[in-house]
């Protein structure tokens, strides 16, 4: 987790998240849901399903299970999700921008709302965080073969504003409507990314102390491990000294 990167302070912890897969392929899994739900189950007709299935094999979720779940998503008769959000404020005024996909709107609501009661945080009406977080289009591709300066080049040119380079790994972080342009020279490369998503990027942070860190990501914890909860995010800074400490 690097503190010099601005989008850095919403990167979790790869072992977390090797720990929570099955979490994770759930959420995938509605992805393809949703966008089969909203297009139809062809990708090659459908952006958003190929994109939730490029991002499904990035994930390493099994083309089996990503098969069975467009099947099953254009049986007519499979469950139909809402893609909601919530906004507030956790502990040392960190704030937090959950993102949910549900088919029991009054459950999900409840849910959020009792863990930020909770942990003394506070639910928010929606927009209240709009001055906090802009909406982004977030990349991450691996290096391989490509030639760094060409691939820099034909990104910028799709509207990227920020590629860094980073474990073998190109970060790329673009306006909202950049994202389809990028997807598609993407495509148009023959690229596949590991991960292109819309993620909410925070314009101010929040520096903590250890303690008070701790307990800021134990808050994150509890809101991921809801079934209806597919993103969280938040303001607070993990710098690279704050990262160490913690241990992530």
């Amino acid at each position: 987790m690097s503190g010099h990167s601005k989008w850095s302070t919403i990167k979790r912890k790869k072992g977390a998240l090797d720990a929570k897969r099955s979490k994770i392929f759930s959420k995938m899994l509605k992805d393809i849901t949703i966008a089969v739900k909203e297009g139809g189950p062809d990708p090659d007709s459908n952006p958003r399903l190929r994109l939730a299935v490029s991002n499904a094999k990035g994930g390493n979720l099994p083309k089996d299970n990503i098969a069975r779940a467009i099947n099953k998503a254009a049986d007519k008769d499979s469950a139909n999700y809402q893609e909601v959000t919530y906004e507030g404020y956790a502990p040392h005024a960190v704030a937090f921008f959950v993102e949910c996909t549900t088919d029991n709107l009054q459950r999900t609501v409840s849910n959020i709302r009792s863990y930020f009661n909770k942990y003394g945080g506070n639910l928010g009406t929606n927009g209240s965080l709009s001055f906090i977080f802009d909406r982004k289009g977030v990349f991450t591709v691996p290096v391989g073969t490509i030639d760094q300066d060409e691939f820099e080049m034909a990104m910028i040119d799709a509207g990227a504003e920020e590629i860094t380079l980073e474990d073998d790994m190109f970060n790329i972080i673009s306006e909202l409507e950049s994202f389809g342009s990028i997807v598609k020279k993407l495509e148009d490369m023959n690229i596949e990314p590991s991960s292109a998503e819309l993620q909410r990027i925070p314009r101010t942070t929040v520096t903590l102390d250890k303690e008070a860190a701790q307990k800021i990501l134990k808050i994150i914890d509890v809101f991921e491990d809801d079934d209806d909860v597919q993103n969280v995010f938040h303001n607070m800074e993990l710098t690279d000294e704050l990262a160490e400490e913690l241990g992530l």
